[in-house]
């Protein structure tokens, strides 16, 4: 197994179960109920130096869901050129998402999950196994919208195990 096999079978790993649309549903319906429950001012913590805030967190999840996004679009479509990677430590640096609010930030991650889970079900089923080329890794469609979902799940735990016992 390659080390980008390894690294993607992390965030598959996290999704509880096969119904993998469906657990794109549950882990924003989870995500959406974290972020509503904390305040505005609960959400500029960092659980240690130099780690997101959980604005930054959250607006991390929409970045890559994004981005995603755009590449099962581009693979369900044909395309043949590779497809650049990103460095999420640079996006979350620009973001400036501490500076919104958290209603903003939330409203924004809550249609940007629709919008993948409206890409995701209307999809051919024939056009998940389409492959293309991102950041030099092959990837199919349907891994693609896989890892948003583990994505999601491996850093809901994250919030749980690190965030939230520090808001207390």
């Amino acid at each position: 197994m390659s080390d980008f096999q390894k690294y993607i079978q992390r965030y598959l790993d996290q999704i509880p179960s096969e119904d993998w649309i469906g657990e794109l549903k549950r882990s924003g319906e989870k995500t959406v109920e974290i972020y509503s429950a904390i305040s505005e001012q609960q959400s500029i913590f960092a659980y240690a130096e130099g780690k997101w805030t959980l604005k930054e967190l959250l607006l991390h999840l929409s970045d890559t869901e994004r981005i995603f996004q755009y590449r099962i679009l581009a693979f369900a479509r044909g395309e043949k050129a590779e497809l650049p990677g990103f460095d999420e430590e640079n996006y979350a640096a620009a973001s400036f998402a501490n500076n919104r609010s958290l209603g903003s930030l939330l409203d924004e991650y809550k249609l940007i999950r629709r919008s993948s889970q409206i890409l995701l079900e209307t999809l051919e089923p024939s056009v998940l196994k389409n492959i293309g080329r991102a950041n030099g890794n092959q990837l199919t469609v349907e891994t693609i919208g896989k890892l948003i979902v583990g994505h999601n799940y491996h850093h809901l735990s994250i919030i749980e195990e690190r965030y939230l016992p520090g808001l207390k």
